[in-house]
């Protein structure tokens, strides 16, 4: 209850109070009247004792000096004699009347007859109500004007309370010219004040932000090293590029460090960095006649500068000339070579996919023309398409149309206390719909750096169906690759999408290969940790490959291991790898993990296991993954 009603209450019980002390008061003062006027009445009576005569002449000679309510006389004689006058229940006509009812009755015996009677207290309780109205108006006057004044004051008290709350509002916007300190005074001038002071405060602290802003600006989108832009003004750069609103055209030239690898090994980075500076400075005297040039620094080893309004023919004096220079820097050096170009020309609505790829055949074939060659590739004719360079644009293909499906295959519990769940297995297709690889697609897509935008995708389409599909419950396993497991903005991107979707969140087990986590233990406990603290599960599978599977479980505490299948299908003819099952499966207990065996194809694998207290088993022998009907709308909404 907040502190005006609270108040108003205490208001309220006062002045009840008050209204029923009043009234105690003059019920108090009535009967003491009224008890006053009877012990008169019976001193009076005494004196008629002996009365003989009519009851109605007695009524006569005492109405003079008393009002009767009731009067009543009977002669134990003669019944003429009697005499009645009133009635015993008064007729009270107002509420205020019956709370001051007040009865004076008195009995006497005389030497004729006996005489009943009760007094009348009509005119005094009619003087008692009137005073007692006087009170309650007093008393109820005091409380309105009180009550008047208490709510005006919190009228105001509220709206200095609404405009300091703008005042914060505005603050956490960063609008500092709403704070006017004049208009916050009185009780909360304190207040404003501290508003004024954190106003000041704030926006100096702004200001520093920014400084730093730009600061980071640069250093995140310019390349300490070479000072050309980097990846992201590239992406952006390739965006604009194809906007349909674009109508200007231009040449993308890409130019790959062949050497950086072996003069980090073989120099150190120190020398590396030296001789991506020299490049740059080459690249920038190169294209000295193009102020419209705009240099990148893409990856590691690759350039790309960006001219517009330039004719594909003008390329040619452009390449020669960094030819020139890389054959010059070669011979300084001694490496075999410095580096290729491949040289495309864009137009409006270019694909940045199919820009960068025709970039990357053009490097390609420049690669294998000799040292510090270059090529100008127009177009794909087919044939330069091949290998590695065919799986990436098939991947770029399959991550654009979100082709992918999906199989599930369920883990069979061997224990009736386990909780288990059902491994999703992602398929995926090409435009013919026609299913690929699924590990050449994995492997590719880790060694052109894709693997990140595969597993979102498989994670995004993973959390669409659950959330179309609440037939399908229970827990669920996705794979992702170890790559994205150990990649801090992978991590943070999929906690955030998680934390959206906690009940759904508390249902995926996500599964990565125990190779990968190895590499990186410190990666792979934050990994660990940060889905669990959304409520998700984290099983490592094919494990026991690597010496250091003990420290891995021990330390980062997943929630399931999936032993490596070699040991399922090796199971009944090798009694040390029995034993080291067994030793796995004692320890992973101790600690709370739970053990599945992989690949049980046979039933006497399914009974070995069983026999060793395997916590889950999955195989064919158990049960072959099946396809999930899902709409085809539901696959490709965004």
């Amino acid at each position: 209850m907040t502190t005006s009603k609270l108040f108003q209450l205490f208001l309220v019980l006062l002045f009840s109070g008050l209204t029923f002390l009043s009234y105690l008061d003059e019920k108090q003062k009535l009967t003491a009247q009224a008890q006053q006027e009877l012990e008169q009445y019976a001193n009076n009576i005494k004196q008629q004792k002996n009365w003989q005569g009519k009851g109605e002449s007695l009524y006569d000679i005492l109405k003079q000096q008393y009002n009767f309510q009731f009067f009543q006389y009977i002669d134990t004689s003669d019944s003429n004699n009697n005499f009645t006058q009133g009635q015993l229940v008064p007729t009270e006509k107002a509420y205020l009347t019956k709370l001051f009812s007040i009865q004076s009755p008195h009995t006497q015996a005389l030497n004729a007859g006996r005489l009943q009677v009760k007094l009348s207290n009509l005119s005094k309780v009619d003087s008692t109500v009137a005073r007692f109205q006087n009170a309650l108006a007093i008393i109820w006057a005091i409380f309105l004007l009180i009550s008047v004044t208490y709510l005006l004051l919190t009228i105001r008290q509220k709206s200095k309370i609404r405009y300091i709350s703008m005042c914060v509002e505005n603050l956490a916007k960063l609008s500092f010219a709403t704070i006017d300190k004049s208009r916050i005074k009185g009780e909360f001038s304190s207040v404003g004040i501290s508003l004024d002071n954190s106003k000041q405060l704030l926006k100096a602290k702004i200001d520093e932000f920014q400084q730093a802003h730009e600061k980071l600006s640069k250093t995140a989108f310019h390349d300490p090293i070479t000072g050309f832009g980097t990846r992201a003004l590239f992406t952006e750069k390739l965006n604009e590029i194809g906007k349909p609103e674009r109508k200007d055209t231009g040449i993308l030239v890409v130019i790959r460090a062949t050497e950086l690898g072996s003069i980090n090994q073989m120099h150190g980075r120190e020398a590396g960095d030296d001789y991506l500076t020299r490049i740059a400075n080459d690249i920038r005297s190169a294209f000295n006649q193009y102020p419209k040039a705009q240099f990148y620094r893409i990856s590691t080893a690759d350039f790309a500068i960006v001219i517009a309004d330039i004719a594909i023919k003008q390329a040619t004096e452009i390449a020669d000339t960094i030819k020139t220079a890389f054959n010059e820097y070669q011979q300084q050096v001694g490496t075999p070579t410095i580096g290729h170009t491949g040289i495309v020309p864009y137009q409006q609505e270019s694909d940045p996919v199919s820009l960068m790829t025709l970039a990357d055949t053009a490097v390609s074939i420049a690669q294998t023309l000799g040292p510090n060659c270059y090529h100008i590739q127009e177009k794909l004719t087919g044939a330069e398409l091949f290998g590695e360079s065919r799986w990436k644009v098939a991947i770029n293909d399959l991550l654009r149309r979100k082709a992918i499906k999906f199989y599930i295959q369920p883990i069979r519990p061997c224990r009736h206390n386990v909780e288990f769940y059902r491994e999703l297995l992602s398929r995926f297709y090409n435009s013919q719909g026609k299913l690929l690889p699924t590990a050449t697609v994995i492997a590719m897509a880790e060694r052109h750096g894709m693997s990140e935008e595969l597993d979102k995708l498989i994670v995004l389409n993973t959390l669409r169906m659950l959330i179309q599909s609440p037939n399908l419950d229970g827990l669920i396993g996705i794979n992702i690759s170890a790559a994205s497991a150990t990649n801090k903005s992978f991590v943070s991107w999929l906690k955030n999408i998680l934390s959206r979707q906690r009940q759904i969140a508390a249902r995926l087990v996500f599964e990565v290969s125990e190779s990968g986590m190895q590499a990186n233990l410190s990666a792979t406990y934050h990994f660990i940790n940060e889905l669990h603290s959304v409520g998700s599960r984290i099983s490592i599978e094919r494990f026991g490959l690597g010496f250091t599977s003990f420290k891995l479980f021990k330390e980062v505490r997943p929630d399931y291991i999936k032993l490596d299948p070699s040991y399922t299908q090796e199971i009944t003819q090798d009694p040390h790898n029995k034993f080291f099952v067994k030793m796995i499966i004692d320890i992973a207990r101790k600690l709370g993990i739970k053990v599945i065996a992989t690949g049980v194809e046979k039933q006497q694998d399914k009974l070995a296991m069983e026999q060793l207290l395997i916590d889950g088993l999955q195989g064919y022998y158990i049960a072959e993954p099946s396809p999930i009907k899902q709409e085809e709308k539901s696959l490709n909404t965004a």
